[in-house]
């Protein structure tokens, strides 16, 4: 079954660079939509404005057909993981945190929640990656001694015609990483060096729940 991939987007730079890493992880005919959280309820000007935002990013990849959803949470991470339930998403994709370096990487605190327990894998792009698309030749892993981390980091590596390498070889192009041993089934929780190879990331990151691995 085809991967279902949605970018958390506002249309912010930052959001650019999910969508360009969006698009980037659906190959192989995956499913890639769009998912806006509004905070308020019963506002129609905001559902219409909210509605023309996803339009407006899905015309800017040239695919305005492309699934597009509008949720109403008071907490975007609770949304999107609610929504994230509901569609069998497989992963999540992000933008680097408001105001981060170009070229480098930095979860904003939605992106955080979710690497605390969420359902679906967790992508998230630095800053820039719109503006400058990266070339992926070694995809890196950390396993954290769980091999669905490193058949997902094969996966990729096979669909983006790329190699496999370990986290310390260093020349990485993209980053896969398995969630702590202690994480139940299914859910997204990172160690501490793990959280450290994500912050320190100059390159796309990819967080996969415990036992669950992804076919690209």
């Amino acid at each position: 079954m085809a991967l279902k991939i949605i970018v958390s987007y506002d249309d912010t730079d930052n959001d650019h660079d999910a969508l360009a890493l969006g698009q980037l992880l659906a190959v192989d005919g995956a499913e890639l939509g769009l998912a806006y959280v509004r905070h308020s309820f019963g506002e129609s000007l905001e559902q219409k404005q909210a509605e023309e935002l996803l339009d407006r990013g899905a015309a800017s990849i040239g695919t305005p057909e492309m699934p597009k959803h509008v949720v109403v949470n008071p907490a975007t991470s609770v949304g999107l993981m609610e929504l994230a339930e509901k569609e069998d998403t497989d992963v999540i994709v992000f933008g680097s945190e408001y105001r981060t370096a170009r070229g480098t990487l930095k979860p904003g605190i939605s992106a955080h929640k979710l690497l605390l327990g969420g359902p679906s894998a967790i992508a998230v792009a630095p800053a820039g990656l719109w503006e400058s698309p990266v070339s992926v030749g070694t995809v890196g892993v950390i396993d954290e001694g769980d091999v669905s981390a490193r058949e997902t980091a094969q996966s990729l590596a096979a669909a983006l015609g790329a190699s496999v390498a370990e986290y310390e070889a260093g020349g990485l192009d993209l980053l896969v990483v398995g969630s702590r041993p202690e994480a139940p089934a299914g859910k997204v929780v990172l160690s501490a060096r793990s959280d450290y190879a994500v912050e320190a990331a100059n390159y796309p990151v990819l967080v996969i729940p415990r036992e669950v691995a992804l076919e690209f």
